[in-house]
């Protein structure tokens, strides 16, 4: 293991304890895993930063060292070509992915959207007020604290999420066009971001055997295939989707824009880059492209 100041929060990886340090742990906090290699340069450079920034966040983020030459099978799962290699886990999926050697404060202000800030508590107390049906004070404590602390992702994503249980979908789209391009970027923002599409896609829907029918039978109405497939992604029939998705294509890829390829990348973007579906529908994505 690269030596460090001993700190509880710096942990050696290996495959075999993988899941319980990196997927586990990321449940409670995020974890970021460090991919190295002694005989590279860079990632010996960055280190030293990594240790900084892990002891200045008191235990707020965890870090997890892997030896790529020594950890041949996760390298090889995950697809990793390059060291140093940083991907930062949250509820068990990968937030993040830095390739090469990053500078200090570029890496600080991408981990900064991920460690708990005191504004988190604030937004608890909003989501209580919220829950115990004080709508207008719990909204009004989320604003405050936005105005107070603009780079945390998690106050705009929970008043999206607010205003989704509404039903308020468009208000919902127009605060994350309006928030900042670092909020922008944050992976929980860009899914709902995605899911709020489909879910205004879907409004009015009552009936999805009779929509399903009326694709059937009338197999060009492209709108209505769109509606359908909005009602499979809100639903998380996800393969149904995809699978409309590609008979969209092979009908029309210029219909409203090259609605269908963007559709599919948002169904990626809310199944993540290592579902297998992704997977597997990932190369008619590139054939429809070109």
């Amino acid at each position: 293991m690269i030596e460090s100041v001993q700190s509880p929060y710096i942990l050696e990886g290996t495959t075999d304890n993988f899941k319980s340090l990196v997927r586990d742990n990321s449940n409670n906090g995020p974890v970021l895993v460090d991919l190295w290699s002694r005989k590279a340069g860079p990632s010996l450079r960055q280190y030293p930063i990594l240790d900084k920034l892990i002891h200045e966040y008191s235990g707020r983020l965890l870090l997890v060292n892997v030896d790529a030459e020594k950890e041949f099978v996760y390298t090889k799962e995950y697809g990793i070509a390059s060291v140093p290699t940083l991907r930062l886990f949250r509820f068990g999926n990968v937030m993040e992915t830095l390739h090469g050697y990053q500078a200090g404060q570029d890496l600080k202000k991408e981990l900064d959207l991920y460690v708990s800030r005191d504004s988190d508590k604030t937004l608890a107390e909003a989501i209580q007020r919220y829950a115990q049906g004080d709508t207008v004070e719990a909204y009004d404590i989320i604003v405050n604290a936005i105005v107070e602390d603009p780079v945390n992702p998690r106050l705009p994503l929970a008043m999206c999420k607010l205003l989704k249980h509404e039903g308020r979908f468009v208000d919902a789209l127009n605060l994350i066009d309006a928030s900042p391009a670092d909020i922008r970027k944050y992976h929980e923002i860009v899914q709902l971001r995605a899911l709020l599409n489909f879910e205004e896609d879907a409004r009015g829907i009552h009936d999805m055997n009779t929509l399903r029918l009326h694709c059937e039978s009338y197999p060009n109405d492209m709108h209505a295939k769109k509606q359908l497939i909005a009602y499979y992604v809100i639903h998380q029939r996800f393969d149904e989707a995809l699978q409309l998705l590609l008979v969209m294509m092979e009908q029309d890829t210029s219909f409203e824009d090259n609605y269908a390829q963007k559709a599919m990348l948002q169904v990626f973007t809310l199944l993540g880059s290592d579902h297998p579906l992704v997977t597997q529908n990932r190369p008619f994505l590139k054939r429809f492209a070109h």
